[in-house]
């Protein structure tokens, strides 16, 4: 097993947790990398020749040639080559499942059986394992078609209510739904776990972009099924509240989210308009949102007066919430100058990573390694099982 790959034992709160992952692109890598950053050992099962997809999905490369959307995605694990339709490496597989405690799938519906290694197949191997699969459309009448972010965006409703003006639908500027769905697995991960704990028992946990995606619309979807209201786009306005919203200011925009009526207030004051707040029209929140066009000309009348820089100072000073529209560079920056460690070195990487948002006071999150070359761990090498007896080679 190469150096860079070589677990360290430590004190995660899944230390001692092993995850054989089959999954690739994003949901489901993004949920095993969590795990990893938890302290669970995670061995990647990537294809022969290419491996996982996102190796090839560049640029940009960093600066070892090694694709970056790979890398987002795939630290704090071990990869390991094997060609599921070998026999021999289906025993493997199955192999590494017998000591493992969760399995991570994101193949299309019906894939993993035929190769033999779906639930009930690898329940019979090992008893208590938590078996995750990660689908587009679920397993019934949406089990053909393909789970790509982008189309779970649109049919999801998502791109109906991005976008400037209607026709003209906009995607979220990062697989949005991908995401949300790792984080939704790893949810339901985390729960089966603590059931197991408690029971001994393990279970199947599944979870769909598509629902992902249904879930997360939240007060849209609330909205629609509540009140029969089916929301459109609206540029960066909010369908509820006002002002919330981006504004041109004389250099460059910036977005202001007045919550209440006396953050409004404020917000009135700081730009020199104080008699809004007082006007029967926009005095609450209903009749702010009612009277939205003419609220929004007089703010943007007075923005025009100074540039960004100046309204974040000004409105941050009087508790508004406000920021100007920051580029990446400038986010990452943004984050240095309030103290956040939003980024880290991780051993083994040639540039940093984005840093787990996530702080557990008695069992941090750790970077043990980075993403894996291509089968880092070949079988072929004498790699280990996760309990750590050889496996042999294969012939």
């Amino acid at each position: 097993m190469s150096e860079a790959c070589e677990r360290i034992p430590g004190t995660g709160a899944l230390d001692g947790v092993v995850v054989v992952d089959f999954s690739r692109v994003l949901a489901g890598p993004y949920a095993t990398m969590m795990l990893g950053d938890f302290g669970a050992e995670v061995i990647k099962i990537e294809r022969p020749g290419t491996g996982d997809d996102t190796r090839a999905w560049g640029p940009p490369y960093d600066s070892s040639g090694v694709a970056t959307y790979f890398n987002s995605v795939n630290r704090n694990k071990r990869s390991l080559v094997l060609d599921l339709t070998d026999p021999d490496d289906r025993d493997h597989a199955r192999s590494l499942v017998a000591g493992a405690d969760i399995v991570v799938e994101n193949f299309r519906p019906g894939t993993m059986e035929k190769l033999g290694l779906g639930y009930e197949d690898l329940r019979a191997i090992r008893p208590d394992v938590i078996y995750c699969s990660i689908t587009g459309f679920g397993h019934d009448g949406g089990a053909g078609l393909p789970g790509y972010d982008l189309l779970v965006q649109a049919v999801g409703g998502l791109m109906s209510v991005t976008g400037t003006e209607p026709g003209d639908p906009t995607k979220a500027g990062v697989a949005l739904v991908d995401v949300l769905a790792g984080l939704h697995a790893l949810s339901g991960i985390l729960a089966a776990l603590a059931h197991r704990d408690r029971t001994g028992v393990g279970q199947r946990v599944d979870t769909n972009l598509f629902s992902v995606l249904l879930s997360s619309m939240v007060n849209q979807a609330s909205g629609y099924l509540g009140a029969g209201a089916v929301p459109q786009m609206m540029g960066n306005r909010h369908p509820s509240i006002a002002p919330y919203q981006t504004f041109d200011t004389a250099d460059r925009p910036i977005a202001v989210a007045v919550g209440n009526d006396k953050q409004f207030r404020a917000f009135a004051s700081a730009i020199g308009e104080p008699e809004l707040a007082d006007n029967p029209r926009f005095r609450t929140n209903p009749e702010r949102v009612a009277h939205r066009d003419e609220l929004c000309a007089i703010i943007e009348t007075a923005l025009k007066n100074h540039g960004a820089d100046h309204w974040y100072a000004a409105l941050t000073a009087a508790s508004v919430p406000a920021g100007p529209i920051n580029d990446l560079s400038e986010a990452f920056a943004f984050a240095r100058e309030l103290g956040l460690e939003a980024t880290v070195a991780v051993p083994g990487t040639s540039t940093p990573q984005v840093a787990n948002p996530i702080t557990l006071s008695a069992t941090p999150v750790t970077y043990r390694s980075g993403p894996p070359r291509l089968d880092a761990d070949s079988l072929d090498e004498g790699d280990l099982t996760p309990s750590g007896t050889p496996v042999a080679a294969r012939p």
